[in-house]
């Protein structure tokens, strides 16, 4: 699978027979697929077949913030966590009286976050975790950079304090 410069991955005739061999052709109809393979081929098959087409892909022309507000704003997400100040948010799940060097960089990461534009990435991680919470559905304690991230930590997004281990944040935002 290859993916074009905006994250939208893209299929070949290859990685269609593995889906399908591993028990995934149910799925086949929702992917994309590289215009250069006979998918016309393939789809007069499926036609033939009663079954569902597949889309070519076709290379969007916007640029790739454009594109991240587009999918933002089509993500579900309730409307009390829209509107949530994050940083009051963040500051609040963090230890009370909260020391100065620990609001320092709370601030400093969601600085980095906001000039990154993703202040709506955290608002709908908060939606997440509260929605996990109140199902009862498990995920992990954390892994990768992630967890250096001290605003993902008080989130709950994972369970690795940064700052008691002195990680990085910019290790998760390079």
């Amino acid at each position: 699978m290859k993916t074009d410069s905006l994250g939208i991955p893209r299929f070949t005739n290859k990685d269609l027979v593995d889906m399908i061999y591993s028990g995934h052709a149910d799925k086949v109809h929702v992917v994309l697929c590289d215009a250069n393979d006979e998918i016309d081929k393939f789809n007069s098959a499926m036609e033939e077949q009663g079954l569902d087409k597949l889309q070519k892909y076709i290379p969007l022309d916007v640029d790739q913030k454009t594109f991240d507000n587009v999918c933002q704003s089509e993500w579900f997400m309730p409307a009390k966590y829209k509107d949530i100040n994050v940083y009051e948010y963040v500051l609040g799940k963090a230890e009370t009286p909260c020391p100065q060097h620990v609001q320092d960089r709370i601030w400093e990461e969601l600085h980095e976050y906001d000039n990154r534009g993703m202040s709506n990435l955290l608002r709908y991680m908060i939606y997440l975790v509260d929605f996990m919470r109140e199902n009862d559905i498990v995920w992990g304690v954390g892994r990768g950079s992630s967890v250096a991230s001290y605003v993902l930590y008080l989130i709950g997004v994972h369970k690795v304090n940064s700052i008691q281990y002195d990680l990085d944040w910019r290790e998760f935002l390079r």
